[in-house]
């Protein structure tokens, strides 16, 4: 399969994440497109940085994409996928499977939730209220 989109999963990277992927429903609606396109525009609105609106016509209806998305976040099929990934990747590497430290970026956490004239002390504001 040719991809169309950079985005695209490759047939390597498709058979390592079809299994991953929970089993369609024996009931209600068939899904028509399956779930390689479905990965496929969910992945392409995650690169693109676009709107699930704004999903090219071709992929089909956005609200399909966005359902499974949501979906598989709620359910942890996303995170199943991750964690399965990873494990995967780390094997290949020649590493554990399982991280065995995290390390936290301090200068990556907020220091304070207050803006503007909140965070402003008494003495400043009553400066700025005066004009002076």
């Amino acid at each position: 399969m040719d991809a169309v989109y950079p985005s695209e999963l490759s047939d390597a990277e498709w058979q390592v994440v079809e299994r991953l992927l929970p089993a369609p429903k024996p009931r209600g609606r068939k899904l028509e497109i399956g779930w390689r396109r479905i990965l496929d525009g969910i992945f392409y609105v995650n690169k693109e940085g676009c709107q699930w609106r704004a999903l090219p016509k071709e992929f089909g209806k956005w609200q399909s994409f966005y359902h499974y998305f949501r979906l598989w976040r709620i359910d942890g099929t996303w995170q199943r996928v991750n964690d399965a990934l990873r494990r995967l990747e780390r094997k290949a590497q020649g590493r554990k499977a399982e991280p065995s430290v995290g390390i936290m970026d301090s200068q990556s956490a907020k220091t304070t939730a207050k803006k503007g004239l909140a965070a402003m002390t008494l003495a400043r504001r009553s400066a700025v209220a005066s004009g002076t």
